[in-house]
Formats: C-alpha cells, structure tokens, sequence
C-alpha cells in the first residue's frame, strides 16, 4: 500500500441485503482509487453461513481472500458504529438506503446515523452497481478551513482518477448568512453586489491553494433561504457525487446550519470527509 493513500482502511457495512455485493463493487472501486487495506463489517453473528458468503463474494470480485471480517451482533448501526471506533476505520463504504419523500431522496435509519456519528469518513451510494458508474459530475461544499482544504485535495485525485467532466466548487450563502455578515459589515444593500465579488472572489481563491490540476473546476456561490438549496443545486447539474467536509467532533454536534441537511436528505451519491 502506497503511503501516499489518505486511507489506510476502508471498510464496507454488510447485512447481506440484495445490494451487498453492488455495495462492495463500489468499495472496491474506492479501495482502487485510494489504496487501502479492506475490512468487512457483519451486523450479525458469526457463522459457517456467512464465512463462506464472504469468502465467495471476495473470490468473485478479485479481493483479498484474507481481508479482516468484523462480526458484531446487535442493531446493525451501533455494530457498524462500535466497530468503526474499536478498529479505527479511516473511511466506510454503505448504501444509502433511500427512499423518495416530495422530490427528496431520504437517508435510510443505518446511513443517517453513519453520516451524523462515524468517527471515521462516510461513502454512501444511492444506487450502487455490478459496474460502477463513472463519477463525472462532482459537487464540492468549500469549507476554508486546513480541513476542508485537504478534503478538497482528496477530491481532485478522486476526480482526476474518474475523469471528472466537471468539478463544482460551491459555497452555500443563505439568506441568514447575509443578513449576518451585513449587521456585522454595517454593509448596505448598494455593497451587495461587492460583498458578492468578494465571495467567489474566497472562493477561487481556496480552489488555487488546492494545487495545480488538469480536473475541469467551476466555482459557485450557491444562494438560497436555506441550505436545502445546495441539494436542489445539486440535482439541477445532475451530479453523481456530493462531497462535504466535516470537523471531527462529539457524535451529537450536529453540521454547521447550511448543511445540516446532508444528515436527512442525500441528492445523490455521498462522501463525507472527516
């Protein structure tokens, strides 16, 4: 394994449901593009059963026949949950579990909890296959922290290594955040338009501090009343990735307010970056 991967382990959440081996094609597409040793996780007992299920799905999909099986008995997100902290899993892969609610696809219960808790990255795919679809189209939340830096970094090898068509680099400015920045600005509404340049002026300026790259990049400041409108953005160019960076915290803190949502609602496939 390279040392230069970001990941060193990436695990894929297994209860053998249908998608189980779609879910693990997609891990093994990640593991491809991010070298690292593959954990599987077993919300189950530990069985003759279930040994010869994995040993014939990871002979099926060329895998490591010796990669580490993780069994733990109980409600399937707290296993996930218990064995991504006791293992020190640097990325998860699970399906999203989604369900179509008034034009929103919604997290299932197991992925929900993966992107509010993990202490680890998340990879969710709403519809994961046999033969994955290439990632052309990503969408990417700038946060100008180090952090969101170095996950801005993980997604342009990412992309590079998919070919990406195009890269959106995007700012979600909601009514609250102007109305904040203009109280503390003393900014008037004939400054509007300044404080606009000034954004995406941040904004370019965060994605040239990425590196140089040959990945097509467009900038965006996403406005809206809330930050819902980053989902609704999101489908409109028909992305197949969303990718968001979040600081490692207490399970219970929750996203900042402008993406908050993320923890319900996923537009398309997802990548959390802790």
């Amino acid at each position: 394994m390279p040392d230069s991967s970001p990941y060193k382990t990436i695990a894929v959440a297994s209860t053998f449901s249908p998608r189980f081996k779609q879910v693990l094609t997609e891990a093994k597409r990640i593991r491809e593009r991010f070298p690292a040793d593959l954990h599987l996780i077993y919300a189950g007992k530990r069985s003759e059963e279930a040994a010869i299920k994995f040993r014939d799905v990871l002979q099926e999909l060329q895998l490591p026949a010796d990669s580490t099986i993780h069994y733990q008995e109980g409600d399937p997100a707290e296993a996930i949950l218990r064995t991504l902290t006791r293992e020190k899993i640097d990325v998860i892969v699970a399906g999203a579990l989604e369900k179509e609610v008034v034009l929103h696809p919604f997290l299932g219960n197991v992925a929900r909890r993966l992107v509010r808790e993990a202490p680890c990255s998340v990879m969710l795919f709403t519809k994961p296959a046999a033969k994955p679809k290439p990632l052309r189209r990503i969408v990417f939340v700038a946060d100008y922290s180090s952090h969101g830096l170095e996950a801005l970094k993980k997604t342009l090898a990412l992309a590079a290594a998919e070919s990406c068509e195009r890269l959106y680099v995007i700012s979600i400015i909601t009514t609250f955040d102007q109305a904040r920045a203009s109280i503390s600005s003393g900014a008037s509404k004939r400054k509007d338009s300044g404080a606009h340049d000034e954004e995406e002026e941040a904004l370019e300026q965060f994605v040239l501090s990425a590196g140089a790259t040959e990945v097509p990049i467009e900038v965006q400041c996403v406005r809206g009343n809330t930050g819902l409108v980053a989902s609704d953005f999101v489908q409109s160019v028909k992305a197949d990735l969303l990718v968001v960076p979040l600081q490692k915290g207490e399970p219970s803190q929750p996203p900042p307010s402008n993406i908050a949502w993320i923890t319900d609602v996923i537009p398309c496939n997802l990548w959390v970056i802790r």
